[in-house]
């Protein structure tokens, strides 16, 4: 019957297992960023002594989702809050289910093969960047899905639209890469961040792990012992990454990085798929068992990791890492990419931090405060206000020294105490702003559009100052 026959691939269709990817960075955070505005309006007009909450984005960056760029000597440490960075498809399909993780803090890397399932030299025409790294100011490469689940067209699976580009002329071009099948039965899956360490090593990750060592022409899906990858960074010869134990979760804006309650400070080398801890000191690192987030960025050969407490942890690449002191804000729950929905970290080199806070109270204004000795002490060098500047999404910092602050409103730099604003900023912004920016020199940077509809990554070759659409598709 003609019925039957229109039925039949619907039903067909209904019944394939669908594994979409996360939406990019920064959609349920600009949402739960409406929701506490619109609380904090009414409890002002209540109550007039009422506590000003605001969020701020968190960092690198990569940024997420993730969503950070590498270069040969530093590795998302010039970037801030990539929350999109996100990090950062259907969020539900990460964050609706989650099996409770595995205790074991070092996974095997029981690796499963992977071809691929991107026809090579093919981009959708509706990708839309979730994640973005680099190698060189040359070679960048973005992950994000692309068109509907089940309709992703005959170039790839039907019902996983998880898309890889790369670029090797600083964004003006664009060319598909085979991507991670990513997807899990019975938890949280997929992937929304996606790391290079020199070109041919690279990993796609948040929540599952996928390793490429052929320059992303296949992927190999990694064992993590049922714990959650929420961020990673890539310097040197190795890379670091966080491996969160997590409780079952259900709908939520915090992504698929709740509830997590234990992270872990995971590395390995380029090459190899083994990953081990790095040493006591950052292992199970908890916040009295809430849930929480953390975060880790690199500069030069010196690494950070954020504790879900607020500690601050430092060591060098492939050596142990200790305590160096405290951050000025608590990272508190995950945005939609895993990484902190209420503090930032930029780092201009091996001992100057940046973080970016939010107003806890009335009278501590949201604000950029720097450390000049490797986190044992803060000091503030600039605030905003969030009429003028929005809710901040990313920060970033150039190796030069400026910080680089993406906002709900634009994109602004700080030189010193002064703020400058961007040629995008205000009407001149895109539709929501921005959810991530980092930089990959003290004059290119790459941003991520909040409005997921453009395709595009915005580049900038002025240290910050102007900025240009690089839309994300085949010469073809």
């Amino acid at each position: 019957m003609p019925a039957d026959d229109e039925r039949d691939p619907l039903d067909r269709w209904l019944n394939q297992q669908v594994r979409p990817l996360p939406p990019p960075a920064g959609t349920f955070e600009l949402i739960t960023r409406r929701a506490r505005r619109r609380k904090i309006r009414r409890v002002a007009v209540s109550v007039a002594s009422a506590a000003a909450v605001a969020v701020v984005a968190g960092v690198a960056v990569p940024a997420g989702m993730s969503l950070h760029l590498t270069t040969p000597t530093q590795s998302g440490s010039l970037e801030a809050g990539s929350r999109a960075s996100a990090s950062r498809g259907s969020q539900s399909s990460l964050a609706a289910s989650g099996r409770p993780a595995s205790t074991s803090p070092a996974p095997s890397a029981s690796a499963t093969a992977s071809a691929g399932i991107t026809t090579p030299g093919y981009l959708p025409a509706d990708f839309s960047p979730s994640s973005v790294t680099w190698d060189s100011t040359s070679n960048g490469w973005v992950i994000g899905p692309a068109g509907t689940p089940g309709h992703c067209g005959a170039q790839q699976d039907s019902d996983i639209c998880t898309s890889v580009a790369r670029t090797d002329d600083g964004g003006l071009t664009w060319s598909g890469l085979p991507a991670p099948a990513a997807g899990s039965p019975d938890g949280p899956s997929g992937v929304s961040g996606i790391r290079f360490l020199d070109g041919v090593n690279g990993w796609a990750f948040g929540p599952e792990l996928w390793a490429t060592h052929d320059a992303g022409k296949t992927w190999t899906s990694l064992g993590t012992g049922g714990q959650r990858v929420t961020d990673l960074e890539t310097a040197g010869d190795r890379a670091y990454a966080l491996f969160a134990s997590c409780g079952t979760s259900g709908s939520s804006s915090h992504g698929f990085a709740y509830p997590c309650t234990s992270y872990t400070l995971m590395t390995t080398t380029a090459g190899s798929d083994q990953w081990t801890e790095v040493g006591p000191a950052t292992t199970g690192l908890t916040d009295n068992g809430a849930s929480t987030s953390a975060m880790i960025a690199i500069a030069g050969t010196t690494g950070y990791l954020v504790a879900p407490d607020g500690t601050l942890y430092s060591g060098p690449l492939g050596g142990t890492w200790q305590k160096a002191g405290t951050v000025p804000c608590a990272p508190g729950l995950p945005g939609a990419d895993g990484l902190p929905a209420t503090m930032a970290l930029a780092l201009v080199g091996p001992t100057r931090l940046a973080v970016a806070c939010e107003g806890e109270t009335a009278s501590a204004a949201p604000g950029i405060v720097t450390s000049d000795d490797s986190g044992a002490t803060w000091t503030t060098a600039a605030t905003w206000s969030y009429g003028t500047f929005g809710y901040p999404a990313s920060l970033a910092a150039t190796s030069a020294g400026t910080f680089v602050l993406a906002t709900t409103k634009g994109i602004w730099l700080l030189n010193g105490t002064t703020w400058t604003a961007s040629s995008v900023t205000g009407a001149d912004a895109p539709q929501g702003g921005f959810s991530y920016v980092g930089m990959t020199s003290a004059e290119q940077g790459v941003a991520l559009p909040a409005d997921t509809s453009l395709h595009a990554v915005y580049m900038t070759t002025d240290g910050g100052q102007t900025w240009q659409v690089r839309p994300i598709k085949s010469l073809s």
